[in-house]
C-alpha cells in the first residue's frame, strides 16, 4: 500500500495532465469545436511544442544545480536561427555544414556564459539576463531587422516531414509497427535493468507495478501512433525529441555527471568539500543549455520556414514553466527529464486547448501564470511537510 501511495505521489502531475486533457476534451466537444485528440491536432501539438521539450530538457540541468535558470535561451534561438538563415538562404551554404556551424555558435555562447557563471562566480540570473539582451540585439543586427525566408526543401525535410510520409501507402500500418517496436524495446530494457539490479542486491521495487506502468505507457504510445497514422505519419521531429529525452534521461540517472548535478543542487558546499569540481558541473550545465537552444533554433526556423529577429520571444518562460510544472524544485537538486517532458506537454495542452476554445490571449497568460505559481507552491509546501 505504501508503494502505491508513493507511486501516486510521484506521478501527481501526470494525473493532473490527464485530468486537464479530459476537461478540455469535454469543453471542446460541448462547444462543438471538434476534438482535442483529432489526428491533425495531435500532430500539430507535437510540431508546435517541440522546442519546449528541447529547451525544458536543458533548463532542467540548470535548475538542478541549485534552482538556477537561463533567461537567454529565447535570444539564443533567435541568434542561431539568424545565423542559420544567413548561411543557408543568403549564402547557399551546404545545409549540413551550416547546421554544424550553427550548433558551434550555440556552444560558443554557452562557453561564454558558462565561464562567467562558473569561474567568475557571477550569478546566473545576471549573466543570462545580459545574454538575453546581447544575443537578441546581435540577431537583429545580423538580420538588419528583416526576416529571411524561405528555406530550401532539402533542409525543411529534416524537421517538418513525416515517417513514412503522407504520400506513402499504409501510413497507419507503418506507424503502428513503429509504435509496437518502441514498446517492445521499452519492455525489454526496463525488465532487463530491473533483473540486473536484483542480481546485484539492489531494491528494485514491485515488478507488478513496473509492468502496469509499462503497459500504460505502451497503450499511450500505441494510441498516439494510431492518431498520427491517421494523419500523415510520425513527425520526424518526434524522433529528434525521443533521442534528446532518452539521452538526457540516461545522463541524469545513469552517469556520474548526472549524480553530481543532483548533489550540487542538494548541497553545494558538501559537494565541493567531497572533492567534486562544482565549477565544471555548473559550466557544463550552461554550455549544454546553449547547445540545446541551438538545436531548438534549427527546429524553429524549419517550422516557421523563416529566420526573424523576433523568434524565440518568451521561449525561456515556457521552458522554465515546463520544468517547475513537471516537478523540478525551485531550490535545485530535484527533478527529472520525464517530469520536464510532462510539464512541456502540460503547457502545450493548455495553449492548444485554450486556443481552440477561443479564450483571449491575455486570459491565457494569466491562467498559465497561475498554473506555474501553484506548481511552485506545491513544491514548497511538499518540502515543508517532508521536513516536519
Amino acid at each position: 500500500m505504501n508503494k502505491v501511495k508513493t507511486a501516486l505521489k510521484n506521478n501527481t502531475m501526470l494525473f493532473a495532465l490527464v485530468v486537464v486533457m479530459i476537461l478540455f476534451q469535454v469543453l471542446i466537444t460541448i462547444g462543438g469545436k471538434g476534438s482535442m485528440f483529432a489526428p491533425t491536432n495531435v500532430s500539430n501539438l507535437i510540431m508546435q511544442n517541440s522546442y519546449v521539450v528541447i529547451l525544458a530538457t536543458g533548463m532542467l540541468l540548470c535548475i538542478l544545480t541549485g534552482g538556477n535558470i537561463d533567461l537567454s535561451v529565447g535570444s539564443i534561438v533567435a541568434l542561431v536561427g539568424a545565423v542559420t538563415g544567413i548561411l543557408i538562404v543568403n549564402m547557399n551554404m551546404n545545409i549540413y555544414l551550416a547546421m554544424l556551424l550553427s550548433l558551434l555558435v550555440g556552444l560558443a555562447i554557452g562557453v561564454w556564459q558558462g565561464f562567467w557563471i562558473a569561474y567568475m562566480n557571477i550569478p546566473p540570473f545576471l549573466v543570462t539576463l545580459s545574454g538575453m539582451l546581447i544575443w537578441r540585439g546581435l540577431a537583429t543586427v545580423l538580420l538588419n531587422g528583416t526576416t529571411i525566408s524561405p528555406f530550401p526543401e532539402s533542409y525543411l525535410k529534416y524537421f517538418t516531414s513525416y515517417i513514412p510520409g503522407a504520400q506513402s501507402e499504409n501510413v497507419l500500418m507503418i506507424s503502428l509497427i513503429i509504435g509496437a517496436a518502441c514498446c517492445i524495446v521499452m519492455f525489454g530494457i526496463s525488465l532487463y535493468s530491473q533483473a540486473k539490479k536484483r542480481r546485484k542486491g539492489y531494491d528494485t521495487g514491485n515488478t507488478t507495478l513496473l509492468i502496469i506502468k509499462l503497459a500504460v505507457i505502451s497503450a499511450v504510445i500505441m494510441v498516439i501512433c494510431y492518431l498520427l497514422g491517421n494523419n500523415k505519419g510520425i513527425p520526424v521531429v518526434l524522433v529528434l525529441l525521443a533521442v534528446v529525452v532518452l539521452v538526457y534521461h540516461y545522463l541524469t540517472t545513469r552517469t556520474v555527471s548526472g549524480r553530481h548535478l543532483y548533489a550540487l543542487g542538494g548541497n553545494a558546499k558538501a559537494t565541493q568539500l567531497s572533492g567534486i569540481d562544482t565549477r565544471r558541473i555548473m559550466f557544463g550545465a550552461y554550455v549544454n543549455m546553449a547547445f540545446l537552444a541551438a538545436v531548438a533554433a534549427l527546429v524553429c526556423v524549419a517550422r516557421f520556414n523563416s529566420a526573424a529577429p523576433s523568434a524565440g520571444t518568451n521561449y525561456e518562460l515556457d521552458a522554465i514553466g515546463a520544468c517547475f510544472i513537471g516537478g523540478a524544485s525551485a531550490y535545485g537538486g530535484t527533478g527529472t527529464v520525464g517530469g520536464a517532458v510532462i510539464g512541456a506537454i502540460f503547457m502545450g495542452i493548455l495553449n492548444n486547448g485554450m486556443s481552440i476554445l477561443g479564450i483571449d490571449a491575455n486570459w491565457q497568460k494569466m491562467i498559465k501564470g497561475l498554473v506555474l505559481l501553484f506548481a511552485v507552491v506545491f513544491d514548497v509546501v511538499s518540502k515543508k511537510r517532508s521536513k516536519s
